[in-house]
């Protein structure tokens, strides 16, 4: 395989807008799709797609998640990430459909698995102050 083509997403061949994007393709979603499941404004995931700004970390995970793609990928083209453009897999619309509800099943499962840690804590600082006060 030639080097360039094995590498198509590598740091030296594109950025993390390049990456990003290229990602949401894959997974057959439009940046109005995809801004809407991370909660953000078009106009933001287009500043992010131009690498005219970058986003929060919390941002990042949730992306990762849905695009099915590592954290590291999307940062620096290391990890599980996407192959080049002509690398040949088709996956049926009904299919990809099932597999964007499930990574959004999934992001939910996150967020929500993380407000509760947050609220059980808040409950025990409010249960610890109660039994000290």
């Amino acid at each position: 395989m030639d080097p360039v083509e094995s590498d198509w997403y590598g740091p030296d061949m594109a950025t993390f807008g390049d990456r990003l994007a290229a990602a949401r393709e894959h997974a057959a979603m439009s940046q109005s799709d995809m801004a809407k499941r991370l909660g953000v404004k078009v106009s933001t995931l287009r500043k992010w797609e131009q690498d005219l700004s970058e986003p929060r970390a919390n941002r990042l995970s949730m992306m990762a998640g849905l695009l099915n793609v590592s954290i590291m990928w999307l940062l620096n083209a290391e990890g599980e990430g996407i192959s080049g453009p002509d690398d040949g897999s088709y996956i049926a619309p009904d299919i990809q459909e099932t597999l964007n509800e499930i990574r959004d099943m999934k992001t939910v499962m996150k967020t929500s698995s993380e407000r509760l840690a947050r609220l059980e804590k808040k409950l025990r600082l409010i249960l610890q102050a109660a039994n000290h006060g």
